[in-house]
């Protein structure tokens, strides 16, 4: 296993939010977390990365316990987030967001990113704050191959997007796949996040109530219906 989260307690203030969670990701695997609005799905990776810690419990990221360390630390350590928010610099343009990401060594360097997002290289001296919601998606998966990631954390990537631009970043997480890198995928699409996942959880108030493929998990009507509210 590449990531190994036990037993992990993270609180906002005196919110507990994660409740005694555990997952794994395998390397070269694919793993869904999927739950309702405010389940914890967000909070899980911000603990992965350090930027709200756990209180207690480990995350052993390639066999070594990360849990506490600063989010520079894990960043270097091989992990990298796209956040729900994209974090685009507004006043830097497309090529200085992804220049400031730029790690000697990174199994894929620039040119091999723009030849994944093509429609990037045609913005690449427009302002972050002058690029459409899909140009930001993309320019935030960009800089985080840039840093050479062996774990990609995805915290709703489609999110917002027209279905022609979610086909585009969806496509590029297919490639991934083939190339087998480790990811940890939060989608609201379920559907969507099934069809790219190897196995999926299924988190709620801050607890993981299902864990196996996503075969098992269309066919589990009660978990379906409880905790993603799908019906039949």
């Amino acid at each position: 296993m590449i990531l190994e989260i036990r037993t992990i307690d993270t609180y906002y203030g005196l919110g507990h939010i994660l409740h005694r969670l555990s997952l794994q990701v395998g390397e070269g695997e694919v793993v869904a977390l999927l739950g309702r609005n405010g389940a914890g799905k967000t909070t899980t990776l911000r603990s992965i990365t350090g930027l709200t810690p756990p209180r207690s419990g480990e995350i052993a990221y390639k066999g070594g316990n990360i849990a506490g360390l600063p989010p520079h630390a894990i960043s270097r350590r091989g992990i990298a987030l796209v956040p729900e928010t994209r974090g685009i610099f507004s006043y830097l343009t497309a090529r200085e967001n992804l220049e400031i990401a730029r790690r000697p060594g990174s199994r894929w360097p620039m040119e091999s990113v723009l030849e994944r997002f093509p429609k990037l290289r045609e913005v690449l001296d427009r302002k972050g704050r002058f690029l459409s919601g899909g140009e930001q998606q993309m320019l935030a998966i960009a800089r985080a191959l840039l840093t050479g990631p062996e774990l990609l954390l995805l915290d709703e990537p489609s999110q917002g997007l027209a279905p022609l631009v979610v086909e585009a970043v969806m496509g590029t997480v297919r490639e991934l796949k083939r190339e087998r890198v480790s990811m940890l995928l939060v989608e609201q699409n379920a559907e969507m996040a099934l069809g790219l996942a190897d196995r999926v959880y299924v988190i709620d108030h801050g607890t993981i109530v299902f864990e196996g493929t996503p075969a098992a998990l269309r066919a589990d009507e009660q978990v379906t219906a409880t905790y993603l509210g799908v019906g039949r």
